[in-house]
This record gives structure tokens, sequence and C-alpha cells, in this order.
């Protein structure tokens, strides 16, 4: 054999080696689909800080709550997140029950897509009525739900703005199978899927399981970790507590390995509904967030 053949082959192995290394891997090509967003609960009722440091922090779109429509009008919301160079992803439309007359709420919610519409936002965000920790949930209000959700989106629909249904503790699909049924018995046309990785992770669901199974129901997503503490702890909501990503249980990772998997690209929303440490800002936590995401995960906020 010629050893200099033998040699050069080698060296040309490394090289191509090298080279593959050097481009990007199929994963990341379908990562820079993701654009990502942060949600301005963090800030309580300060959204117009909310929108400054999101937008300064470099995120390219943000989730809103209700209380945007008395603290904005239309016009004036659309202009100054164009400003700020902001997607307006989402409004938090608050909840949807089945104890309350079906017309009056849905009349509501229908006016926040409205407001959406108008001030150039792409979807709604709903769940339903939120109850102490934790919860009995029969068969049959999962049933109901859907079909109420279902009614709520043909409606949304016909404005132009999508519905997505977010699972979340203290909701009937706080457990992954009561979410299966609800999903099950709403019309996928109308009523997507809003997963939040947080707390389909606290009610003892699987987020990647939940986007491998509901992939083509997925409208967007709560990028959200979170830990366990102690039960007892005063003041505390949950046995739970929301934290920056990176810094809980969540296996973001494999949530990300997941959205690979399906080819999903939308939008994924950055959610920490308060700042853990009493020290950090707002802010602060946004880019913590948005650190770990890019040189963890290798996206690009």
């Amino acid at each position: 054999m010629n050893r200099n053949l033998t040699r050069r082959t080698f060296l040309a192995s490394l090289s191509a080696a090298a080279a593959a290394s050097s481009l990007p891997s199929f994963a990341a090509l379908r990562k820079s689909h993701i654009q990502f967003g942060y949600a301005a609960i963090t800030w309580g009722n300060e959204e117009r800080q909310a929108i400054d440091d999101i937008s300064a922090v470099g995120y390219r779109g943000i989730q809103l709550r209700a209380n945007a429509l008395t603290d904005f009008k239309p016009a004036e919301l659309k202009d100054l997140l164009a400003q700020h160079k902001l997607t307006f992803v989402a409004l938090s439309s608050g909840e949807i029950s089945l104890d309350e007359p079906d017309a009056d709420q849905i009349a509501t919610h229908v006016a926040h897509a409205q407001f959406v519409k108008d001030s150039g936002g792409r979807y709604l965000q709903i769940l339903d009525k939120l109850t102490s920790y934790t919860r009995s949930v029969t068969p049959d209000e999962c049933k109901r739900l859907g079909k109420l959700l279902t009614e709520l989106g043909k409606r949304t629909a016909d404005i132009g703005i999508p519905l997505g249904y977010h699972n979340h503790l203290n909701t009937l699909s706080q457990k992954p199978e009561n979410l299966d049924l609800i999903l099950e018995n709403a019309d996928p046309k109308y009523v997507k899927l809003e997963l939040d990785t947080a707390h389909a992770v606290a009610g003892g669901g699987d987020p990647v399981q939940m986007i491998r199974k509901y992939h083509d129901r997925l409208l967007f997503m709560h990028l959200k970790d979170v830990r366990d503490i102690p039960a007892d702890t005063p003041k505390a909501r949950y046995p739970f507590e929301f934290v920056e990503l990176g810094r809980g249980r969540v296996d973001i990772p494999a949530v990300f390995a997941a959205l690979d998997q399906v080819a999903f690209s939308g939008w994924a929303v950055v959610e920490l509904d308060r700042v853990p440490d009493k020290s950090r800002t707002p802010k602060e936590s946004a880019a913590i967030s948005k650190t770990y995401l890019e040189q963890k995960i290798g996206v690009k906020v």
C-alpha cells in the first residue's frame, strides 16, 4: 500500500470532518425559524416599561395581558410596538368559565380579539377558570370546555385571530389526560394549543411528548421553567416556583429537539410570572433567559 496515499487520505478525511463541523446542523437551521418573544406579565401593570425593556434586551415579540385594553388605544399600541420593533404576538385574554353564561363571555373575548386585530397582533390566548390547587376534574367538564372553546374559536376566526388554549395549573387542563380530552372535544380548525412547558411539567406531563402529539395544533409556545419548593412556603400558590430558563427542571434542550423534529416554525414566548430573586429586575431576568437560549440552546434571539 502507498503510505503517502494513505496519509493524504487520512488528512483529507480530517479536513472533511472539520469542514462538516463548521457547518450549521440541521437542528440549528430548524431552530433559526423560531421567533422569540417575551411576556409582559413579569412587569405587572407597568406595560410601557415592559415594552421598553423587552425591546432593549433584544426580543422580537411581546405578549400582553388584558389590561392593555384600558392602557392603550389600538392605534397607539400598534405605533408604540413598531417604534420598539416588537411584534404583538398574543394577548392573554383571561379566563372562560363553565359556570357563567356563554354568550357574555364569548362577547368579551371576541372584543379582546378585535383589539388584537386592530393593534396589529396575531393571537388570542385563553384559559379556563382558575381554582385552588389542586382540583378534581370530571370528563364531562372537559368535553363541555372543548365545545365552548370551539364556539369562541369560531368567532375569533371570523375576525382573523386564531385562538390558543393555554394548559395551566389549577384549570381543567392541569393533568395531561384532561388536556387530551379537552382538545379531543374541540374542533382543531378553531382551537389550537398554546403549550406552556412549565405548566405541563408541574401538572405531571411531558412537554416533549405533547409537542410530538399536538405538533399540528401548536399555535405558539410558552417557554417557561419551574422548580419545586416546600409546600409550606409562605404565600406560595403552588409547591412550585417559576424561574428563568435553565434554572428549573424543564428539559429545555429536549423541548427544542422536539420542536426541531416537528419542524415548528412559529413564535416561542418566554414567560416568567414574577422575578424569583427580589434582588433582580424583570429586565435582568429576561436577559438571563436570553443568554441561556443563545449560549446553551444555540439560537439567535
